[in-house]
């Protein structure tokens, strides 16, 4: 009886990343505002380096409210769908040529704006409260210097794109 060798660390980080890539290629805006993802396992968080065009009140300053709840959304969006690629991804069914599913379409979404977003980097995370074949629930935090600061948070409502489409 022979066991097939487990695949390559490398190779599975390699189709782990090109998932994430083609993911976040698939939502133009996050290029615009610069958000990336830093990928642990299948732990993702949501990075949003500083930038001026960000600032919304000049004032404080502060981040534009509509740039944070952006940043929460897009987390949230790509949370979801790295989600229910995981299997495949890991499974290696995806491929080198992964055809993404369509991407979850937002049916809600609300934002608690919990104190100024400053002038600095900021992070977020999703959670995925529940995930079925017609819809999904998902919770975002936002932080920037200390994780148990959050400046804002968010729970959406999606609709899941069904795999035969």
């Amino acid at each position: 009886m022979s066991r097939s060798r487990p695949e390559p660390v490398q190779v599975i980080k390699q189709r782990r990343d090109a998932a994430l890539t083609s993911l976040v290629d698939g939502v133009p805006y996050a290029k615009f505002l610069g958000i990336s993802f830093d990928r642990r396992g299948d732990e993702l968080t949501a990075v949003l380096p500083f930038d001026e065009k960000l600032i919304g009140n000049q004032m404080l300053p502060a981040i534009h409210g509509g740039v944070t709840a952006a940043f929460l959304e897009i987390t949230a969006v790509i949370g979801l769908s790295w989600q229910m690629l995981w299997n495949d991804i890991e499974s290696g069914d995806a491929g080198g040529d992964m055809t993404l599913p369509r991407m979850p379409k937002t049916i809600d979404f609300t934002i608690d704006y919990l104190r100024s977003g400053l002038p600095r980097d900021a992070y977020a995370r999703a959670r995925v409260n529940r995930s079925g074949r017609r819809y999904a629930s998902v919770h975002v935090e936002g932080w920037q210097d200390n994780r148990q600061r959050l400046f804002a948070q968010a729970t959406g409502h999606f609709l899941m794109p069904q795999r035969d489409e």
